[in-house]
């Protein structure tokens, strides 16, 4: 049955542009499929007009998931008790029809131990796990894993994997397991490596990717493609690759490398092309959202122990030893936060989420001298990106960006470390010697540890599946210990940070003995403000972010993950 036109009018003229249809089902009695365009925050006002009854946590959203700007809006299924599934992209969605082939890995003599062989098709994956008793449900992630069904033909397969960004321990392991995942589980057999990240589609470098090409690589670090920041041109990238043939594109970075190819996948279905663009969240820092963390960051933690180690000894060597360590964090401090709860060794930890002021009561240099003076030595910890603000007289080159859209930032470590030493200088009470260690080429490049290893053979294997499977348009994360697809818009829509109301940032504190560093004005005046905005870090957008004036640039190179 269809609204008439005075019900329409009724919900405004946004309503009334748009056609809908409203399908009643004979499913448990009321459940409807609404076909709309329209901002879903509408659909609770369509609910109080329909001239039937209806449960509305029943109400499942199955049209288009296409606006009229060509821009794909969020594909969202919802149940009883609060239960919202945030869906990602169907080949199916905009190519009707399209035939289905058995999966071949019920015959692969690897998976016949297998009691199931394929992930359910309403399994879903929990965002949140710790709910009260009349919590509703909340938001899920579809589960990844094998299909029953797939929709490629392991003969018609030309698939094609890129690198972009900064480097980080375990790429060459996710581009090995793709590699044979493809080869192995559905028998693919034609891979191309894409040299030199977005800009070399157009540049037209390939290397041909094999088993035998592939075999060693998780050995080493870096990666064998290649990788650069920027390059990204829409048009040129997606001629490429239909010139080429292909129908499946693996692209690894971070936030900025996922917007580029929600860009790319967004071009592919409106040009109608059957090909899939899936995404591996890769970030060292550890800061896309929603992901429980991103490969390479354990092994950057680890291999930060050597660092904060070297700084310990040559601090507790010397007489008012200081032994400063900068690493990886430019606006996420997590590397910083955990290494230094692995360590134990470290006095202080600054964070770009926390911040901190040197002169004064309560301040770092009056923290550095009493440390001093009760142990005779001390270990800083400083993620890159923190204590940018205090760089005043640098403030002019703040605005600098690179190739990836990130700001240049200044380097906090050598000015922090000769401001502490012009302090004790002046001040002529005791005499420091410093030692500063910036360890963070060394930690980019060196190969992913065990745990790393696994994690990105999981999260190679899960992408193969859900491209064989027609999925398009998302991105392989870990969600509270299981595998998933997450649309694009959830990976991009903001940067995760350490929240330093929660409880792993007392935790630090606790172990560091160190001060909040909170000057005494703010502490009176905006503390109720700080808390306030602490806590709304928390919180889940209300909305997709789609390149309005709070997302970052489409190649920005930074992401998030949480604390916990």
């Amino acid at each position: 049955m269809s609204l008439d036109n005075s019900t329409l009018k009724k919900l405004g003229p946004l309503s009334v542009e748009c056609s809908f249809t409203i399908v009643a089902s004979s499913i448990q009695g009321s459940t409807l499929s609404v076909c709309y365009s329209v901002h879903q925050e509408v659909l609770f006002a369509w609910s109080q007009l329909l001239p039937f009854p209806f449960d509305l946590h029943q109400l499942v959203l199955l049209s288009s998931p296409w606006n009229r700007n060509g821009i794909s809006e969020s594909k969202t299924v919802t149940g009883d008790f609060g239960y919202v599934l945030q869906d990602v992209p169907h080949l199916t969605d905009y190519i009707p029809d399209l035939p289905t082939y058995s999966n071949p890995l019920q015959d692969n003599p690897a998976y016949s131990v297998v009691k199931q062989y394929f992930v359910h098709v309403d399994d879903s994956v929990p965002q949140k796990i710790v709910v009260h008793k009349d919590s509703p449900r909340g938001i899920h992630f579809r589960r990844a894993g094998p299909r029953q069904k797939i929709y490629f033909e392991p003969d018609e397969v030309r698939a094609c994997i890129v690198t972009c960004g900064g480097l980080c321990p375990g790429l060459n392991t996710v581009i090995r397991e793709i590699v044979y995942s493809l080869y192995h589980m559905y028998g693919v057999t034609r891979v191309l490596g894409i040299d030199g990240g977005y800009r070399g589609f157009y540049a037209r470098n390939t290397v041909p990717l094999t088993p035998k090409v592939v075999n060693d690589i998780h050995k080493r670090g870096g990666t064998i493609l290649g990788t650069s920041r920027g390059g990204h041109d829409t048009s040129k990238i997606v001629h490429s690759i239909q010139d080429r043939g292909i129908n499946q594109v693996y692209i690894i970075g971070g936030d900025g490398t996922q917007k580029g190819a929600s860009v790319i996948f967004e071009e592919i279905r409106r040009r109608g092309l059957k090909v899939v663009v899936a995404g591996i969240p890769k970030t060292i820092d550890n800061d896309i959202p929603v992901i429980d963390k991103s490969f390479g960051f354990d092994t950057a933690v680890e291999e930060a122990q050597r660092a904060i180690n070297a700084a310990h000894v040559e601090a507790e060597s010397i007489e008012n030893g200081i032994g400063l360590v900068k690493l990886m964090g430019r606006y996420s401090g997590f590397i910083a936060m955990y290494a230094t709860l692995a360590s134990r060794d470290v006095d202080c930890c600054l964070i770009p989420e926390s911040p901190f002021y040197l002169d004064g009561k309560g301040g770092l240099f009056e923290y550095i001298e009493k440390r001093l003076k009760e142990n005779g030595h001390m270990v800083i910890v400083l993620a890159e990106g923190a204590g940018q603000e205090l760089l005043s007289a640098s403030m002019q080159s703040m605005n600098h960006q690179d190739a990836s859209g990130n700001k240049l930032l200044q380097d906090v470590g050598l000015w922090i470390s000769q401001s502490i030493k012009d302090h004790f200088s002046r001040q002529k009470k005791m005499t420091i010697n410093l030692k500063y260690i910036d360890p963070t080429y060394m930690i980019r490049a060196v190969p992913s540890n065990a745990s790393d290893n696994v994690y990105c053979t999981l999260l190679a294997q899960s992408v193969v599946h859900g491209a064989m499977a027609g999925y398009t348009g998302f991105t392989s994360g870990l969600v509270n210990g299981r595998q998933t697809y997450i649309p694009f818009y959830r990976i991009t829509e903001k940067q995760h940070q350490v929240v330093i109301t929660d409880r792993m940032w007392a935790r630090l504190l606790s172990s560091t003995n160190q001060p909040s560093f909170i000057s005494p004005k703010e502490d009176s005046e905006d503390g109720e403000e700080n808390n306030i905005s602490g806590e709304m870090k928390n919180e889940e957008p209300a909305t997709p972010c789609w390149g309005d004036e709070n997302c970052a640039d489409l190649v920005t190179e930074n992401g998030g993950a949480s604390s916990v």
